[in-house]
């Protein structure tokens, strides 16, 4: 076990340095100075040539990278060009906002999701099951923004029950938090839900049709025993893996919903980096995203033995 959790964390260093790399070169790639960006079009060669020596932007690339990417692993993301501020406390700024809209999403999805999958597989054969999947495929044909813009018009035009946008801090009002997060949250799980229904749908049926399924009935161990103790308990080693890969969605869906909803996150953070060139920013961005996912892989790939004792980590 040790020795496969050393192997897996060593695999997930390598994929976060290639990530790094990855966004580093590609950025490097985009036309545009920043130093031009910073002073404007006007600025004499002079003054934008002694603001790169400054920003460290006149070094070789390589050596950039290395003095980037060491400090990134020591938690330092440098300066943000545009708010002159240390890019860490930026993203953990951003972070109170992005990360609870993420996780109350894929909250929600699961809590939807999974009651529905198993219906439906229960109910296979009869009209329920067909409609629960047409609804699943409706879920996840609309686009998350295009359902933020109907509960907006639903929720807070017609009805005025939520705010159709903006954030407000835990700390100010705890009531008008969770009324700021609740459309976008919706907007964000209805679409896993769908998603997660229709893999939840597919794993109890072929769970279902195991022979120790069966023999479990046969013993008259009562129906919810089965349902849950064996049919639900073995298929969630595949979604398991449908989770992650969701919670991967989820993470880069906010970013729209965020644009959507006026929401203060990582998302417009981004999309303001980008717009004024603050690589630094941008690549400190990225690879938090990049390293989320990495880490969301470790785990699900560490569940698996939890999950099934079967499974052996040689």
């Amino acid at each position: 076990m040790l020795a496969y959790l050393l192997r897996r964390l060593a695999s997930a260093l390598l994929s976060v340095t290639l990530a790094a790399a990855l966004v580093f070169g590609a950025l490097q790639a985009i036309p545009g100075d920043p130093a031009v960006a910073i002073l404007g079009l006007n600025a004499s060669p002079e003054a934008v040539a002694a603001l790169r020596a400054q920003l460290g932007l006149d070094e070789p690339p390589l050596t950039r990278f290395v003095g980037w990417f060491g400090g990134a692993l020591r938690g330092d993301f440098g300066t943000s060009l545009n708010y002159g501020t240390p890019v860490r406390a930026l993203i953990a700024e951003r972070l109170a906002v992005s990360l609870p809209l993420a996780l109350g999403g894929m909250l929600l999805a699961c809590l939807i999701a999974l009651p529905l999958g198993i219906a439906a597989a229960l109910a296979r054969g009869t009209p329920l099951d067909p409609a629960l999947t047409a609804l699943a495929q409706l879920g996840a044909a609309v686009p998350s923004f295009w359902l933020g813009l109907l509960l907006i018009l639903l929720f807070s035009v017609q009805l005025g029950w939520l705010p159709a946008g903006g954030f407000v801090p835990w700390s100010r009002d705890p009531a008008g938090y969770l009324r700021s997060l609740a459309l976008p949250t919706l907007a964000l799980g209805l679409g896993q839900a769908a998603v997660i229904m229709r893999m939840t749908r597919a794993a109890m049926l072929e769970t279902l049709a195991q022979d120790f399924v069966r023999t479990a009935r046969a013993k008259g161990l009562p129906a919810r025993r089965v349902i849950l103790g064996h049919g639900l308990r073995n298929a969630l080693v595949t979604l398991v893996t449908v989770f992650g890969l969701s919670f991967s969605q989820v993470l880069v869906g906010a970013i729209v919903i965020e644009q959507v909803f006026s929401l203060p996150g990582l998302g417009r953070l981004a999309l303001t980096a980008i717009g004024t060139r603050d690589f630094p920013l941008l690549q400190g961005e990225i690879l938090v995203y990049a390293s989320v996912i990495v880490f969301m892989s470790l785990l699900v790939d560490l569940s698996y033995g939890l999950l099934d004792p079967r499974i052996r980590y040689d």
